[in-house]
């Protein structure tokens, strides 16, 4: 049985080329949406199985339709098609429910890439792919997670300020649940141009486990030097220790936080250098074996009036979940 696809873009020519683009020996049915208000009419009248959907559409956009799809409880594959390639627009995307997002002009060989690399030919991955769209993190206790997190990020940010003698800028925390193609794209999307140092961190305690992982802009070394009072050459060594020194309260002070809240000790393992002075995709394509479907927490540092740029993402296993439920759930009592 053929399989449903539908293209949504309000360009006649890139809905024509992308179809074009779709593999020769696969069995596809392609019906096409003009708009974002034609595509959610097209998903409930057609029920396609996959969507491959623009973002800059008049009427509605592509980030509305994702968000109408979670809305109103429809199911789709959804694989967004764009010339927008700002690393935050690639993070939306995916935190909407996309599976997968492709830079415009979109060739053949980069859809047959993406369809291979999410194996959507296969019908039975295409069921759990859609189940595990149904898995996401309830709004509510995604609050709680993102609450529990700015208490303990404000601890490390202080320690953090207090070392360096600066004025730390505090985010909103991302919280998901992503596959580990999903944290391979959100770790890309970082800063795909510049260089990277990294720094893991396993820790356990009560039914929960993880790991913390750490990843500094290289560019971030001479300043955080400076401000550190050091003198000498910067080399690897001396980078990996000022890396090591911004991972141990960073990492020790969040999780440190989480613990109290949690009424949950943690005990760390030992840092592992996961690369130094590596492209985020080399990093990402060297260790992504070691990471699976993850409860993910991303906070990105910033430190006012210095190029210094550093992402900390806690990484919870999928078994640890049922556990972090649990212990939040009478935050949730009325």
């Amino acid at each position: 049985m053929s399989t449903s696809v539908l293209v949504c873009d309000d360009s006649k020519l890139a809905r024509r080329q992308l179809a074009r683009s779709l593999p020769d020996d696969w069995d596809i049915k392609v019906e096409f949406a003009e708009d974002g208000v034609h595509c959610i009419e097209q998903i409930k009248k057609l029920q396609p199985e996959i969507l491959f959907l623009d973002l800059n559409m008049p009427e509605m956009d592509g980030y509305e339709v994702l968000q109408a799809i979670q809305d109103q409880g429809l199911h789709v594959l959804t694989v967004v098609v764009s010339g927008d390639i700002q690393p935050n627009a690639h993070q939306r995307v995916l935190e909407l429910g996309a599976i997968d997002f492709i830079q415009k002009p979109c060739s053949a060989e980069k859809l047959a890439n993406i369809i291979e690399h999410h194996g959507i030919k296969d019908k039975a991955m295409r069921e759990r792919l859609a189940n595990k769209l149904g898995e996401q993190v309830d709004p509510d206790v995604r609050d709680i997670y993102q609450e529990l997190t700015n208490v303990a990020m404000g601890q490390a940010g202080d320690l953090l300020a207090r070392l360096l003698n600066v004025f730390v800028k505090l985010p909103i925390p991302n919280v998901n649940v992503l596959e580990v193609n999903e944290l391979d794209m959100a770790l890309r999307s970082i800063d795909a141009n510049a260089t990277t140092s990294g720094v893991c961190q396993g820790f356990i305690g009560g039914g929960v486990s993880g790991e913390a992982l750490l990843l500094l802009n290289d560019s971030s070394f001479k300043e955080i030097a400076s401000l550190m009072n050091y003198e000498g050459e910067l080399n690897d060594k001396v980078e990996l220790e000022l890396l090591m020194d911004v991972s141990n309260i960073l990492i020790g002070a969040i999780l440190s936080g989480l613990s109290k809240q949690l009424d949950m000790r943690f005990s760390q393992g030992h840092p592992v250098v996961l690369g130094q002075h590596c492209d985020v995709t080399d990093l990402v394509k060297a260790n992504k074996s070691r990471w699976q479907r993850t409860l993910a927490i991303e906070i990105s540092y910033g430190i006012e009036n210095h190029n210094i740029n550093c992402d900390l993402m806690l990484l919870f296993t999928e078994d640890s979940l049922k556990t972090l439920k649990y212990k939040v759930a009478y935050l949730l009592e009325d």
